[in-house]
């Protein structure tokens, strides 16, 4: 069985902790044998104990997130799908698919979610892989614990599916729960490859067309990478609605497996461990009678007192203050955000494929950074049209390429790069090169880049 992770989506809900570029599947939220892990680790991890292989399905700046989060668990042999532009969840799972044998049974699972009773969950999958064996396309209905109106909810008769609903106002989910036969739709499922391509030509024709096309297209020399065009021809949709919701072939499973979506600062509170006054614990919040709050802030302290269920996120670039039982709105925020800057895009730490950068101050006409380039990685052959760069090395020894000459830079030497000029920043030797880039000019925007040269196929 492989199984197809799913690692789209920025988790808006989750702002300002997840962003575009660290999206929350990608955050290290949970404490895991003493070491932090995130929700796209812990999938890894979870399913790789139910499957023989994974194949992830990522767009181009997340695939590098997902490829050094599988090196720190020591999990190198994946395939890859990068999506230039996402198109929902039926064409991402599709594409997948057509990459597979017809009768090799996936599991497809989200990035993002939490599976706590993984006992149960090992049973619930060989219950679906039975069902998908005898070609149902199978989906998971998580027993619902209350009525929840974030939900989309799955009517069953028994394994049947009578009816998929949207997501119901507080008085219907209350008649969901207490029916019994309605189950929270997870957005996990299990079929043969073909079987699924099958009924998705059958009932998403165009889908499945276009689909096709992009994948025969691809450039399919160790990563698959779809291109822009042909992905952008894909009609959009998800699989509930393409298929789902149509086929004669669908199956449920009740799945009482401890699962959330982790899909609110609410639902990320009820996770995490607490301290004697039910606060979230953190060893930068100082609490002054305070309780039942979500505190979370990794770079300065946090003094409350007198709070009660509240929400506060402190990035150092952003800081969120909810009351709990409010966070759904969070999206809105978001919405505004988008209007007037890049905050809902990146953090102060970016992660690239060579290393991070950091912003340590920015103010109109300069930006100055702190960069950290791994053991034997080097960032693109660029030049910038709109800023000079002084770099002041710290630590490693540093190969700089600027126009035809090419020097090593040690611990307390620099170099300086002209608006204009072609330069590379490379790391040749065992220990990772950490400098501090001060950049000045009248545009310092990360989109000044122009690649002539890249490792990593990025334009």
């Amino acid at each position: 069985m492989t199984n197809i992770i799913l690692c789209g989506g920025s988790g808006t809900r989750l702002w300002p902790i997840s962003r575009t570029l660290m999206p929350k599947q990608f955050v290290k939220l949970f404490s895991c044998e003493e070491k932090k892990q995130s929700l796209f680790q812990l999938t890894v991890e979870r399913n790789s104990k139910n499957c023989n292989s994974q194949y992830i399905v990522s767009n181009a700046e997340q695939y590098f997130l997902a490829l050094d989060q599988l090196e720190e668990l020591e999990k190198v042999n994946n395939k890859y799908l990068l999506e230039p532009v996402g198109r929902n969840t039926a064409p991402a799972i599709a594409l997948a698919c057509l990459d597979l044998p017809y009768d090799e049974i996936v599991l497809v699972t989200p990035s993002d979610h939490l599976i706590k009773d993984e006992t149960e969950y090992a049973k619930v999958l060989e219950k679906a892989k039975e069902l998908a064996s005898e070609d149902n396309l199978v989906t998971f209905g998580i027993t619902p614990q209350f009525a929840e109106t974030g939900f989309g909810y799955i009517e069953a008769e028994g394994l049947a599916v009578k009816a998929f609903h949207e997501k119901p106002n507080k008085q219907t989910a209350e008649e969901y729960v207490k029916a019994g036969n309605y189950y929270w739709n997870s957005g996990m499922f299990c079929f043969k490859a073909g079987v699924f391509l099958d009924e998705l030509k059958t009932y998403s024709p165009e889908i499945y067309e276009t689909s096709k096309l992009a994948f025969n297209n691809a450039n399919k020399e160790g990563i698959v990478r779809i291109t822009h065009d042909d992905m952008s021809n894909i009609p959009e949709d998800s699989i509930d609605y393409a298929v789902m919701e149509k086929s004669k072939k669908v199956k449920v499973i009740p799945s009482d497996i401890a699962w959330s979506d982790v899909g609110s600062f609410d639902a990320l509170y009820e996770e995490l461990p607490k301290d004697e006054n039910n606060n979230t614990l953190n060893p930068n919040h100082i609490s002054i009678d305070s309780k039942n709050n979500l505190v979370y802030g990794n770079e300065r302290k946090i003094a409350t007192v007198d709070i009660e269920d509240t929400i506060i996120v402190d990035t150092g670039d952003a800081l969120l203050i909810s009351k709990k039982g409010s966070s759904q709105k969070v999206k809105q925020v978001v919405a505004q955000v988008r209007e007037t800057t890049e905050l809902h895009n990146i953090h102060l730490t970016g992660h690239r494929p060579w290393g991070t950068y950091t912003v340590l101050t920015e103010q109109e006409g300069y930006k100055v950074k702190r960069i950290e380039v791994k053991p034997g990685k080097r960032l693109s052959l660029q030049k910038h049209y709109h800023r000079n760069e002084h770099w002041i090395v710290v630590s490693g020894t540093a190969t700089v390429t600027v126009g035809d000459t090419k020097k090593y830079v040690r611990p307390n030497e620099s170099t300086y790069i002209k608006m204009g000029e072609l330069h590379r920043l490379e790391n040749e030797g065992k220990i990772p090169v950490i400098l501090i880039e001060a950049q000045v000019g009248e545009y310092t925007g990360e989109d000044d880049i122009v690649r002539i040269d890249d490792d990593f196929s990025r334009k």
